[in-house]
């Protein structure tokens, strides 16, 4: 049995940043510790000094954004015996010395990985008989959730995350269908962050029809598309053309303006923007937008460099304080499983 540690899921080539940041976030803390990872694994294993950390951690899943999901007080389960993989697990499951809701087998977000899916499924019948004999499973969901991470065919982390602070998908990734009336697929986008940003009860009190929103860098629409299908009245400000259903929709109003510099006459509720521009530029305006009372909430994307993303992230956060602080306001990131090389924030006034 390994030293246990957090584990956290991520998008793979961003290993190198979200070993960055959760050391950077536990350390803040006084929780030091050592991250290990392997490029393009999709996985960050953090260390830290002070074992307790790793099940009760300073930090939260919200805290981090390049982290697809948490997982408490992960320990690798190594050289199991392919006739019996059931006891080992079982075993390293009552050492957490908690009872689950729920048992989750993941692999990592990798083509390697993505082959021991069949066999997930195939043997996750046979782990939770054994964890019903041992009195491990509950049927109550506010319980933690036990989490079987295939490492290999033989080997697993196994550890557990709270459903309060972790997300609510396998592998931390929400299958989102393609909307066939959407504009285009960056509609995933929004809807992931909706999801991910905000609670049940946020969403019908925030997302309904009355709302107003203005979608910046607008063409050809699939942001636009998504607030409308939440009941929205959308401003789509872009030079582009938007899409024809779009424009036959009463809900929206396409004005050919220049998302950088313009304004709205009355203040809105929603900003959102999906533009290509340098990340502090995206920052320092929609934190301007803020600032002088244009709207109440944002969500907003920043298309990151190829190399130094983490610090770059950090500049952003640095900008958007500089230019609120004397304004008090919410402000997280997350790269989600639809964005790319780019995270998505959410900044909203207090």
């Amino acid at each position: 049995m390994h030293t246990p540690g957090l584990l956290l899921y991520c998008r793979p080539g961003f290993e190198k940043e979200c070993a960055a940041e959760v050391s950077t976030a536990m350390a803040d803390f006084g929780a030091d510790g050592y991250a290990k990872t392997k490029p393009d694994s999709g996985l960050v294993l953090f260390v830290p000094h002070d074992p307790e950390k790793a099940r009760n951690p300073p930090i939260g899943w919200h805290d981090l954004a390049f982290a697809r999901q948490m997982v408490r007080d992960a320990r690798l389960v190594g050289d199991m015996p392919i006739t019996d993989r059931a006891t080992p697990l079982t075993k390293a499951a009552a050492e957490l010395n908690l009872r689950f809701s729920e048992v989750w087998l993941e692999t990592a977000d990798t083509n390697e990985a993505k082959e021991l899916s069949s066999f997930c499924r195939k043997f996750e019948p046979r782990l939770r008989e054994t964890l019903t004999k041992h009195g491990m499973l509950t049927n109550d969901m506010t319980q933690t959730r036990l989490h079987v991470m295939f490492h290999s065919s033989a080997a697993a982390y196994v550890g557990f995350s709270a459903p309060a602070d972790s997300a609510p998908w396998q592998m931390g990734i929400p299958r989102l269908r393609m909307p066939r009336t959407a504009a285009s697929r960056s509609t995933l986008k929004l809807a992931e962050a909706l999801l991910v940003f905000l609670t049940d009860a946020e969403r019908a009190e925030w997302l309904h029809p009355g709302i107003s929103a203005v979608d910046l860098g607008a063409a050809p629409g699939g942001w636009t598309w998504q607030l409308v299908r939440h009941g929205l009245h959308v401003y789509a400000i872009d030079n582009g053309d938007l899409d024809p259903a779009l424009l036959a929709n009463n809900q929206v109003e396409h004005l050919r303006a220049d998302g950088l510099t313009w304004r709205p006459k009355r203040p809105v509720d929603w900003l959102v923007c999906d533009m290509v521009e340098k990340p502090s530029r995206i920052a320092a305006l929609v934190a301007d937008w803020l600032a002088n009372g244009y709207c109440q909430r944002a969500i907003f994307n920043l298309k990151l460099p190829m190399k130094k993303r983490w610090e770059e992230l950090q500049r952003c956060r640095i900008l958007i304080d500089d230019k609120l602080c004397k304004h008090p306001y919410e402000l997280r990131f997350k790269q989600l499983y639809h964005d790319r090389e780019e995270v998505t924030g959410f900044l909203m006034s207090r």
